[in-house]
């Protein structure tokens, strides 16, 4: 069932535990078997908040499982670990026919999962480092004054946040902005044309903290690495290994401290309290590459923490609330979901404007008014010359919510077709400034503002056409609602959340994994000293 190191470092067998009487007592349809596994501390998800929480209980010298759905994605010395845009195929795709941008590929457990919810597409990492692997590297800090209009000050304290847990993590992910001697390569034009168009329009822009290793990103230049961060490669994993995804620092350190270990392909699907036993169990399946249920497994544990991301803990907490499994939930589980703002703004006839190197660059602030936003540049390697994307992100109102249908035994998303386009209208008054000040030969330049993160999408075209795309889900166990300022979720002892469900909606204007992780190692932190014995 697990190899023999797993077996004899962490696991205990007890007959007693698992008697008759115990499995009586779980409120669940599925039967206690006598093959359950015990461990100290289960986390659930190896993003941001699992990959955090196993190192810090790691260190503390707690006995500790991650449970992965997806694969491990090591760096090959071919350099080849990774699908490319253009060059597509099941890694692209968490078992998908088809990829985010519409091309046929084989059914696989690759790194991106799009999910067809209502009203919304929400696409996610899968694989050992979840998000990480997928996302565009930003670490981007939000402003004080924009931060409280997403958070309550009695809840979450942004001085500690600015002053311990940001910087904790920037310093173990390595982030800086581009450097200038990469900047002024031939890559970085759209870049760089993002930066002086702002500033010919009179608006703000800088450059963002990228958790890239910029000595990866010269061997791309001068060719000793395969062209992925300097070809705008970063969505579908980075194959020359630039992107300091979480499986280069937070999984392997915490692999090291001989008290974590990883089971990827475990695909977790009910959890429940095992009542008067002060233990949780957790349902999963064993799945190969194809994602066939190879075996059921259970596993039993002191310590629970779910990090499966905003849709996947809060899926799996409003199911086990409505089935009685964890039945003293209260009603904010499951409830102030939002998109973090997410638009993307193709603009095209932008003259001789060449270079897609990613992950992203630049950013252009407008946090004044009532409604902040913020527009980041994002180029992506099948942009043509001349054509440039943008990401722009903002403070939606948190109006998804999640509901569970006996019926089916699945728990929905539910997100109104039309919440608010405060931001998009901003936005655009952005754009036209930006145009307004470039005078390409007479010819002014022309952009496309869509609710979403993805430039085209056949899936939401074909199957979802009301449907906005959001990379970037948020809420759904809202800090200081469901649960407290540390993540402990209200109604249940050692029950924690420490992933993007915190954030009700919004990460105040800047890519949500800098917030995320900082909250994760500020909830560690707390339940550590207070909680673990």
């Amino acid at each position: 069932m697990f190899d023999k190191k797993f077996q004899r470092r962490h696991f205990i067998q007890s007959a007693a535990l698992f008697s008759a009487s115990l499995a009586a007592s779980v409120a669940s349809p599925i039967r206690t078997r006598a093959s359950d596994d015990y461990i100290d501390a289960l986390v659930i998800g190896s993003g941001f908040g699992g990959a955090i929480a196993a190192l810090r209980l790691g260190q503390a010298g707690v006995n500790t499982l991650i449970l992965e759905r997806g694969k491990r994605w090591p760096i090959t010395a071919s350099q080849n670990s990774f699908a490319t845009f253009n060059n597509p195929d099941g890694r692209a795709s968490w078992l998908n026919s088809t990829s985010v941008f519409g091309d046929t590929v084989d059914i696989y457990t690759g790194v991106f999962e799009t999910l067809q919810e209502k009203g919304i597409i929400v696409v996610n990492g899968a694989g050992v480092g979840g998000g990480s692997l997928v996302y565009n590297a930003i670490t981007y800090k939000p402003k004080r004054e924009i931060f409280y209009k997403v958070f309550d000050r009695a809840t979450v304290d942004y001085d500690e946040l600015d002053s311990v847990y940001y910087p904790r993590v920037q310093q173990m992910l390595k982030s800086s902005p581009i450097p200038q001697d990469v900047l002024a390569t031939t890559y970085y034009g759209k870049t760089r044309f993002f930066l002086e168009n702002a500033d010919k329009a009179g608006l703000p822009s800088f450059l963002l903290n990228l958790a890239v290793n910029w000595d990866t990103v010269r061997q791309e230049i001068n060719g000793s690495k395969v062209p992925s961060v300097i070809d705008g490669q970063c969505w579908w994993g980075v194959n020359s290994g630039a992107k300091n995804s979480l499986d280069q620092n937070y999984l392997p350190q915490a692999e090291n401290t001989g008290h974590v270990d990883i089971l990827p392909l475990h695909v977790v699907t009910d959890i429940a309290e095992i009542r008067g036993e002060k233990k949780y169990r957790v349902f999963c399946n064993e799945i190969n590459e194809s994602g066939q249920i190879i075996r059921k497994k259970t596993f039993t544990c002191r310590y629970l923490f779910l990090a499966a991301g905003s849709v996947g803990t809060s899926k799996l907490l409003v199911k086990a609330r409505e089935k009685g499994t964890l039945p003293y939930l209260n009603n904010s589980v499951g409830k102030d979901w939002g998109t973090n703002g997410d638009n993307i703004t193709i603009r095209s006839d932008l003259g001789a404007v060449t270079g897609n190197a990613g992950t992203a660059g630049a950013v252009i602030e407008q946090l004044d008014g009532p409604t902040p936003i913020v527009v980041e540049s994002l180029e992506l390697g099948n942009n043509a010359d001349g054509i440039q994307s943008c990401l722009g992100l903002g403070i939606p109102r948190p109006a998804g919510k999640f509901n569970y249908d006996p019926s089916t035994d699945i728990v929905n998303l539910n997100w109104p077709t039309s919440v608010d386009d405060r931001i998009v209208k901003k936005t655009e008054k952005l754009f036209s400034t930006l145009d307004n000040s470039i005078n390409n030969f007479g010819r002014r330049p022309r952009h496309k503002i869509k609710e979403g993160m993805i430039p085209t999408s056949p899936i939401a075209t074909s199957q979802n056409n009301d449907a906005a795309i959001t990379g970037h889900p948020l809420g759904g166990v809202p800090i200081g609602k469901a649960c407290d300022p540390f993540g402990r979720v209200y109604g249940y002892n050692r029950l924690y959340v420490v992933d993007g469900s915190l954030i009700p909606g919004s990460a105040a204007c800047t890519n949500p994994s800098f917030t995320i992780a900082a909250l994760a190692e500020r909830c560690l932190d707390k339940i550590i000293a207070q909680d673990i014995k």
